[in-house]
C-alpha cells in the first residue's frame, strides 16, 4: 500500500465513527454541496446486478452498513444473478425493462456489451466502468484425481496427466464462467503457458460460479477456475485442490468491475457519484483487518452468497489451504478491495484484457481499442468521488506500466502487439 493511502485511510477509516466522518466530509466536499436540498441524487436507488462470489462484498457491505443510503441513495437494490449470462441479458433489458441499472462485472464483460460481441444481434449497449472492484482472489481448481500429479502453477505437469487420459478414450474439460471474462483469460493463458492449446487439447465449458463444485462433483469437468468462496467450498468439500491462485500468474492483476449503464450515468450523474462514492467507502472498510471477519460473515448470508463462513473466512484473510498438503498464512495473493489502488480502474488494465481477448479471438485484430476504452473507462468519474471523499493519494496516471507475469512475459501498454508476439500471435493491427 502507498504511504498516500495508508495515511488517507488512518485519518478516514477507523471502525464504525470513521464512516460517519467520511460522510460528514463528502457532504462538505462535494463540489456546491451534492447534499444539499435540490442537489443530491436524482433518483434515490438503482438495481445492482451481482453473481455469488466474495469479490462482490463491496456491494453487500455497501447495503448492510448504509453506504448507499448515507450518501442518498436509500432504495439501491442489490440483486442475485444466475449467472453472468443473466447478467448481460439483464443489463440489455436495464431496469424500465425489468433488468438491471448496473453489476458487479467480470472486467471485460462492459467492453463485450458495448461492442455488441455478446449480445443478442449484436446490438450494443454502451456500458461504462466505474470502477475496479477487486484485484487478486480467484483460483485455478482440479479435480482429486489428479491428487498425486502435484498440478501447480506450471500446467505442463496438467499436461502429461490430460495426454494420458485423452490417450484412454476419456474427454477433458476446463470450465470457466463466461467466453472472453476473466477467468476464461486466467485458465487460457496457464493452460497455453504450458503447451496446452485451450481450443484444441481440451474442451473448455462455460458453468455459473455456484454451480462449479455441484458440477465437479458429479464429474463434468477436470478443472475450473471460478472466483472465491468456491475454491475454498471445492476443497472443503473434499472434491479436488487449488492448483493456484491466479494472483500467482500476475501479482495483483485486476479482476470484477463495478459498471453501469451509460445510459443512468449520462442521465443520473449525481446518482452514479453517490452510488460510487458508497462503494469506494465500502471497499476500503472491507480492507481494513479488522472488519475481514464481519466482511465474511455478511458475504456468507443467504441473500448474498448462502454458504458456510469458514467457506468465505479463511481465503478472505490471507489462509489458503489448497487442499493438497500446501498451506499457506498471509498470502502475497490475498483479494484486495482497496490496498494498493485496488479500486482504481487503471486503463492499461482494460488494455490487457482486450489484448488478450483479440488473442483469443472474441475481439477483431483490428479493435480500435484506445477509442473503445475512452468510451467504457470512466477513471474520471473514480477520480471525482475518491477527491468527494477526501481521498488524496490517486493515482497519477491511468496506466499501471509494464506488467510481468508468471512466465516471464511482459505486457507494456504502449505496445500490446508485442506482447501478442511474445506469444507467437501476429494476428494484431
Amino acid at each position: 500500500m502507498t504511504d498516500g493511502f495508508r495515511n488517507n485511510r488512518r485519518t478516514l477509516l477507523k471502525g464504525a465513527a470513521a464512516t460517519l466522518s467520511l460522510a460528514a466530509l463528502a457532504r462538505t466536499a462535494l463540489p456546491g454541496g451534492a447534499f444539499a436540498q435540490g442537489a443530491g441524487p436524482e433518483v434515490k436507488g438503482a438495481k445492482l446486478g451481482f453473481i455469488a462470489l466474495t469479490d462482490a462484498s463491496p456491494l453487500f457491505v455497501a447495503k448492510e452498513k448504509g453506504f448507499f443510503a448515507k450518501h442518498g441513495m436509500p432504495d439501491v437494490e442489490v440483486l442475485k444473478q444466475a449467472s453472468w449470462g443473466t447478467t448481460r441479458d439483464n443489463l440489455v433489458l436495464g431496469s424500465e425493462g425489468n433488468g438491471i441499472d448496473g453489476a458487479h462485472i467480470l472486467t471485460p464483460m462492459p467492453y463485450l456489451i458495448s461492442a455488441g460481441r455478446v449480445t443478442q444481434n449484436n446490438v450494443p449497449v454502451p456500458m461504462h466502468i466505474l470502477a475496479r472492484l477487486n484485484t487478486n482472489g480467484q483460483c485455478v481448481s482440479v479435480a482429486k484425481e489428479y491428487l498425486d500429479a502435484k498440478v501447480g502453477l506450471d500446467s505442463k505437469v496438467f499436461k502429461t496427466a490430460i495426454e494420458k487420459k485423452k490417450a484412454a478414450g476419456k474427454s477433458v474439460k476446463a470450465a470457466m464462467t463466461f467466453p472472453g471474462g476473466t477467468h476464461d483469460l486466467w485458465i487460457r493463458y496457464w493452460l497455453a503457458a504450458g503447451g496446452i492449446d485451450p481450443d484444441k487439447d481440451i474442451e473448455t465449458i462455460v458453468v455459473p460460479p455456484p454451480q462449479m463444485v455441484a458440477n465437479m462433483k458429479v464429474g463434468t469437468m477436470d478443472c475450473f477456475c471460478v472466483g472465491e468462496p468456491w475454491n475454498a467450498q471445492l476443497v472443503q468439500q473434499g472434491l479436488g485442490y487449488t492448483a493456484l491462485t491466479t494472483g500467482e500468474l500476475w501479482k495483483d492483476h485486476p479482476e470484477k468491475a463495478f459498471a453501469m449503464r451509460a445510459s443512468f450515468t449520462e442521465k443520473y450523474p449525481n446518482a452514479t457519484k453517490a452510488l460510487l462514492m458508497a462503494v469506494l467507502e465500502a471497499q476500503a472498510w472491507c480492507d481494513q483487518p479488522g472488519n475481514k471477519d464481519e466482511v465474511a460473515a455478511i458475504a456468507a448470508k443467504r441473500q448474498w452468497m448462502n454458504v458456510p463462513v469458514g467457506d468465505v473466512a479463511g481465503r478472505i484473510k490471507g489462509t489458503i489451504d489448497y487442499g493438497d498438503g500446501r498451506v499457506v498464512e498471509n498470502s502475497p495473493h490475498i483479494m484486495k478491495f482497496w490496498n494498493d489502488n485496488a479500486s482504481y480502474p487503471y486503463q492499461s488494465h482494460d488494455l490487457w484484457f482486450l489484448t488478450e481477448d483479440i488473442r483469443w479471438g472474441k475481439f477483431d485484430a483490428q479493435t480500435d481499442t484506445k477509442a473503445l476504452i475512452a468510451k467504457v473507462n470512466r477513471e474520471d468519474l473514480w477520480r471525482d468521488a475518491a477527491k468527494a471523499l477526501g481521498v488524496t493519494a490517486i493515482p497519477s496516471s491511468t496506466s499501471r506500466g509494464k506488467e510481468t507475469f508468471f512466465d516471464g512475459k511482459v505486457f507494456d501498454p504502449a505496445d500490446p502487439a508485442a506482447y501478442l508476439s511474445s506469444l507467437g500471435i501476429k494476428r494484431i493491427a
